[in-house]
């Protein structure tokens, strides 16, 4: 009689043979007693050194059906229509989320054994998110996301890779909410590419973290006046993100995507990092130190914990009239004092002056680009026929040429 534990094939061999002999056992005989304790040995062991994989999801979904005699049919709410419910019973095809979580719950299969990891439980499911609706055919052609077959099966997952890869939901449920974003938003405005175009902006922050951290209340006015005088220099707009470095704000650029109506936006970092993400989709010189200064107005003035996203279509500026949101209001004051003060525009009067010649001495007067002087003329006179070849067209994205790319590609 075996009465130790069973450590080797040959005891195993042992085992089973002594329990074939006492197979017709009776209760309460030694005899039994004897065949229990083998029986509890050979599974100790077996289980150690034969594990019993668990079932594929298919194989679970199969032994199920049979189990609740259901047919192919009968599976079509769980998985589609007829053609896609034989396509994942035959392998062809594999199951999305939306159908785990629905044999989950009507079915009773497991997460674990649907996830196939042991223990493994369903992400949580974001409120009022319709995933479905994220522009995930541009993405993909853009390289933001993987190519996948049937992505629009697949939309929750390879979404929520790209949420995971800019740092977490938080600004998701901002951009799509609208909570703790403000700024001027064009009515025509898809709020799933604008989130879209958030996370590849909050992607590059993940990629590429600062040295320098960001002291609260380290922008002031003198400041955005020193970016505005680096537009002096050929290089200007690297400058000014070199320079916004050193005082921890990123300065992404990822070109719009369709539907957003976007040049800017200021965004808070769940840490507590300042990002102005530009979309350069005028690549005008004036443009950029405009809407550059616009979102550092944001970072100095309005950003916040509470306020972690403010987006900017420049489209619409001075078109809100009475009723435009005060920030942008602030913003846009706060921007103009930095760009040209006004004591010096009101003294510079522009009556006949719109000429090359006055606007380049101006601009050497005041150490900035002639294109921002140029830009603001035409604003102001609201023509801007004027002085076209002087707002810098083309003078921008090839400064960002990388990052730029890197949006489209």
């Amino acid at each position: 009689m075996i009465k130790r534990l069973i450590k080797c094939e040959e005891d195993h061999d042992l085992a089973l043979s002594r329990i074939n002999e006492l197979m017709g056992a009776k209760r309460g005989t030694s005899a039994m007693d004897e065949l229990e304790l083998l029986t509890a040995l050979v599974e100790m062991y077996e289980e150690r050194h034969f594990p019993i994989a668990p079932p594929g999801p298919i194989d679970a979904i199969r032994f199920r059906m049979d189990q609740l005699g259901l047919g192919q049919k009968d599976m079509i709410p769980f998985l589609g229509t007829k053609g896609r419910v034989s396509e994942i019973l035959n392998g062809k095809r594999t199951l999305t989320l939306a159908m785990m979580r629905a044999l989950n719950q009507g079915l009773g299969i497991s997460a674990e054994v649907l996830l196939k990891e042991p223990g493994a439980r369903f992400p949580d499911e974001v409120k009022n998110v319709e995933w479905s609706r994220f522009p995930v055919a541009e993405m993909i052609e853009r390289c933001w996301i993987p190519k996948v077959d049937s992505p629009g099966d697949r939309v929750e997952e390879v979404m929520r890779g790209f949420i995971a890869r800019s740092g977490g939901l938080g600004t998701v449920q901002a951009a799509l909410l609208r909570q703790g974003s403000r700024g001027r938003h064009n009515p025509k405005m898809d709020p799933y590419a604008l989130t879209a175009w958030c996370l590849r902006v909050l992607a590059f922050t993940e990629m590429h973290p600062l040295n320098s951290p960001y002291v609260k209340g380290s922008i002031k006015r003198s400041t955005l006046r020193e970016v505005a005088r680096l537009s002096y220099f050929d290089n200007g707009p690297l400058l000014a993100r070199e320079f916004l470095e050193k005082h921890g704000i990123h300065l992404i650029v990822v070109p719009h995507l369709p539907r957003t109506y976007l040049d800017g936006a200021a965004i808070m970092t769940k840490g507590g990092t300042p990002v102005i993400g530009l979309t350069l989709r005028y690549d005008r010189i004036d443009n950029f130190w405009y809407c550059l200064l616009h979102e550092l107005a944001h970072v100095s003035k309005h950003l916040s914990s509470s306020d972690r996203l403010i987006v900017d279509d420049l489209d619409l500026h001075g078109k809100g009239g009475g009723t435009e949101d005060r920030i942008e209001k602030e913003a846009d004051e706060m921007t103009r004092e930095g760009l040209i003060p006004q004591k010096v525009w009101d003294k510079w009067s522009i009556e006949g002056k719109g000429t090359t010649a006055a606007v380049y001495e101006l601009a050497a007067r005041l150490k900035i680009h002639p294109a921002i002087i140029a830009g603001r003329i035409r604003y102001e006179q609201n023509n801007y026929r004027l002085l076209s070849r002087h707002v810098g067209t083309r003078g921008i994205r090839k400064h960002f040429s990388e990052q730029f790319t890197a949006g489209l590609l």
